[in-house]
């Protein structure tokens, strides 16, 4: 039996691109679509659009974690594994594991002949929405044999934003999450890692579904979908590329004229969303501390009580490169306790 991708029994989360209402397009990590359905079969149809890396979709099913190759373009036909149990209903969470460096086309669901789709019942009402960098993406956190040291070479193969502490700590919390991360990504343009020579910083991707150039024109999102109580803005480590001014001289002009875009970063935020609380962050990744520093009298300046700063216990003190899952789930364990101390509006307990 098909279904559209557009069927409302089925459960989305995630800035999704749906500029064609049968064919929702995934760009951000941990982007996903829930499903329940009876029968032993389960197909999903996808287009994939590649800019770098080897690609992969992620699924858990019944609570077990799948992952599934993808061609660097065209359509690949996921055929999911259904095991056939006592239990009638299965549960199927299918979800982005990496960032822009491809995007998804859903083109079909294809359910057992005489198997039906039944509504999702878990749709959280607590919404949590991520401005990050790879640490937030979850970038190389499954390479857990190099905790403590330098990234392994690799290919896209142990990114997975499920193990990101951003998501981590939506779990925690019971949240849907739209995480707006990038790996590389600075606040500035002609800062950080991501989309070399011509970097791309968060002050340009933060208010698009589509970003990456190299898959497509830029695409503006439309804030009215997606109304978060929590926003989380995990940025500013990798600005230190290609000069860590703010190590060298925090109180210098590169350091202040920072500031003061990131001070206009948290203004366009709280124009958007005037309701909500702001937690300003960086992360275990290792960075110099003038960062936290700044960002710190940032909040301060702002004077706004509904935007705070956390810092981790052992903030910027994490293995090199990037974070593991293990170091990912110390993380979303603090800020989800910090987190639920806070006085958020609409945050129904």
């Amino acid at each position: 039996m098909r279904i559209k991708p557009n069927d409302e029994r089925l459960f989305y989360s995630g800035r999704i691109d749906w500029s064609d209402p049968e064919t929702p397009i995934f760009i951000y990590p941990c982007t996903s679509v829930a499903m329940r359905f009876t029968g032993d079969k389960l197909k999903i149809c996808v287009e994939n659009r590649r800019a770098y890396w080897n690609n992969s979709l992620g699924c858990i099913l019944d609570g077990e974690q799948l992952v599934f190759p993808l061609l660097e373009e065209g359509v690949t036909v996921l055929e999911i594994p259904v095991k056939q149990t006592e239990k009638a209903e299965h549960e199927a969470l299918i979800f982005k594991r990496q960032d822009a460096c491809h995007e998804v086309k859903f083109l079909d669901i294809e359910i057992e002949d005489g198997g039906s789709l039944l509504e999702v019942t878990q749709r959280p009402s607590r919404r949590i929405e991520v401005y990050g960098d790879s640490v937030s993406a979850g970038d190389v956190v499954e390479a857990v044999d190099y905790i403590g040291c330098e990234d392994p070479e690799h290919n896209g193969e142990y990114s997975n934003g499920w193990y990101s502490y951003a998501w981590i700590t939506a779990r925690r919390l019971n949240a849907q999450i739209h995480d707006v991360a990038q790996g590389g990504a600075a606040l500035l343009d002609q800062t950080g890692w991501f989309h070399a020579p011509d970097y791309i910083g968060m002050e340009t991707i933060w208010d698009k579904i589509r970003y990456n150039p190299e898959l497509g024109e830029m695409l503006k999102w439309d804030f009215n979908h997606y109304i978060p109580q929590l926003v989380i803005v995990a940025i500013g480590q990798n600005d230190s590329n290609p000069e860590d001014y703010m190590k060298d001289d925090v109180h210098g002009e590169k350091a202040e004229r920072w500031r003061q875009h990131y001070k206009r970063f948290l203004k366009n935020i709280r124009g958007i969303y005037p309701k909500a609380h702001i937690v300003c962050c960086t992360t275990l990744l290792y960075h110099d501390e003038a960062w936290d520093r700044s960002i710190g009298q940032v909040v301060r300046e702002l004077e706004d009580e509904k935007i705070t700063q956390y810092i981790f216990k052992r903030n910027g003190k994490g293995t090199p490169g990037h974070l593991r899952i293990p170091e990912a789930e110390e993380m979303a364990e603090e800020l989800s306790g910090y987190i639920e101390v806070l006085n958020i509006e609409g945050w129904e307990r």
